[in-house]
């Protein structure tokens, strides 16, 4: 390996250090949502690792084919605790920063998503809901209205046939309908029952 490739490698590797100071403390700020998870605690802090080991090795295989010399660590170490010594404070602030920024875009842009396509579509749906009920109301109304003009001139016309039936059959109808009525309140009795065990 040429000096000029041993030079390359050792300040790939001093920024590699410093890579991952900085990627180790947005990987910490982030910790807290998980925190009460045990095992996915111990599956994203195996992946985050496992991720940032590989980083550094294709760093490194891109510089000087992949060797591994002790003075590759020594200089990854030199960079780690460059960030920890002059950038971490630094860092640590600016990301709070931009954590800030982007939830307050977060924010607007859920208010923006409400007004523009929540508020509109919940509008048009109550609206909808409402002209149905309301015709369904006026149909009914209608319905009604034209069922009472059937039914008064037929129950003109069966009383009037009533009253000309013989004694005889104006009894058995009498009793016809004392049976229905007598039947009619059983179900309503039952009914009322059950709506009230379901209670």
């Amino acid at each position: 390996m040429t000096l000029s490739v041993q030079f390359m490698t050792m300040i790939a590797m001093v920024l590699a250090g410093f890579y991952l100071g900085i990627i180790q403390d947005t990987y910490r700020r982030f910790t807290r949502h998980w925190k009460g998870k045990v095992f996915l605690t111990y599956f994203i802090e195996v992946l985050f690792w496992l991720s940032q080991t590989l980083i550094l090795f294709y760093v490194l295989f891109r510089v000087n084919a992949g060797e591994l010399r002790f003075y590759v660590f020594l200089a990854c170490l030199l960079g780690f605790a460059a960030y920890q010594a002059l950038a971490a404070n630094l860092y640590k602030r600016l990301l709070e920063r931009v954590i800030k920024i982007v939830l307050v875009c977060l924010r607007f842009i859920k208010k923006l998503v409400q007004m523009i396509i929540i508020n509109p579509i919940k509008f048009v749906i109550q609206t909808l809901i409402t002209v149905i009920l309301f015709i369904g109301h006026v149909l009914v109304t209608i319905l009604l209205f034209i069922l009472k003009l059937l039914y008064t001139p037929l129950k003109w016309v069966f009383m009037t046939i009533y009253r000309f039936l013989p004694k005889k059959i104006q009894n058995f109808l009498h009793k016809l309908a004392g049976f229905y009525s007598t039947m009619k309140n059983i179900c309503i009795k039952w009914l009322k029952y059950f709506k009230f065990k379901r209670r």
